[in-house]
């Protein structure tokens, strides 16, 4: 029987490395994409002995290579059964008057725009095949505002309003379509979003007991091994301390 694969973009860290190493052990074949080779080969080793495994490097933003690299895969690596939408960033939290440009365009061109580009490479064949799964990962911005959140919260806002009209519309050909929304989840996220600055990001999961990338791992891990007829479209996920994106009880451990 034929190794099903599983496409993870974002899969130098974080979750998307989770999901890889979780999905490797469940069976799959592994596409990796990221923008750092050195990361990628070190997830290829961490992965048991004879896990098949094909990394990509690249950047979802670069439209024109994202279409060239997964409109040229391999021929064994084509029939890509679950595409998995990880990549995401978010940059800086500035008020909405006072917000950077450029940190603006980083979070539209990957959070939205970088997830359309991979996602326009692989459903055409899962649509010829008539079959496939397509999750793509919000947050928890994306169904709650809050302060200094605005442009961020508005790319992830998208990412639920597409995957919606993607279920829709690939509905016709009995391709599975999620959307998991995480809380506060312990990943490189914001040391990426207060652009490295440890003291401030430190602080982002003290007091409290965060999720952790393995969380949402096994969470993708179990939305994959339902039954054919079953979908689990819209998963909301918070650490038990996260009442809603802005309320969190610091205190819970204490």
């Amino acid at each position: 029987m034929k190794k099903k694969i599983a496409l993870i973009t974002g899969a130098t860290s974080g979750i998307g490395k989770a999901t890889a190493l979780t999905l490797a052990k469940n069976g799959y074949s592994i596409i990796a994409t990221g923008r750092r080779a050195d990361r990628l080969e070190e997830l290829r080793e961490e992965l048991a002995e004879g896990v098949a495994f094909l990394p990509l490097v690249f950047d979802v933003r670069e439209r024109e290579n994202v279409l060239q690299i997964l409109g040229n895969l391999p021929k064994e690596w084509k029939a890509i059964d679950v595409l998995i939408n990880n990549a995401g960033n978010a940059h800086g939290m500035d008020p909405i008057q006072t917000g950077n440009l450029d940190d603006w365009d980083a979070m539209i061109d990957i959070n939205v725009k970088g997830l359309l580009y991979v996602t326009k490479s692989i459903i055409p064949g899962m649509c010829d095949r008539k079959s496939g799964m397509v999750i793509n990962i919000g947050s928890i911005a994306g169904i709650e505002a809050y302060p200094n959140g605005n442009v961020y919260c508005g790319s992830k806002s998208a990412v639920d309003a597409i995957t919606k009209g993607m279920r829709m519309d690939l509905n016709p050909f009995g391709i599975r379509v999620v959307a998991i929304h995480p809380g506060l989840v312990e990943t490189e996220f914001s040391m990426v979003r207060f652009k490295g600055d440890e003291s401030r990001s430190g602080k982002v999961y003290q007091g409290f007991e965060p999720l952790v990338a393995q969380d949402i791992a096994e969470i993708i891990e179990f939305v994959v091994n339902r039954p054919a007829h079953v979908v689990l479209a819209d998963i909301v996920v918070l650490p038990t301390a996260q009442a809603s994106a802005t309320l969190v009880n610091k205190n819970l451990n204490s």
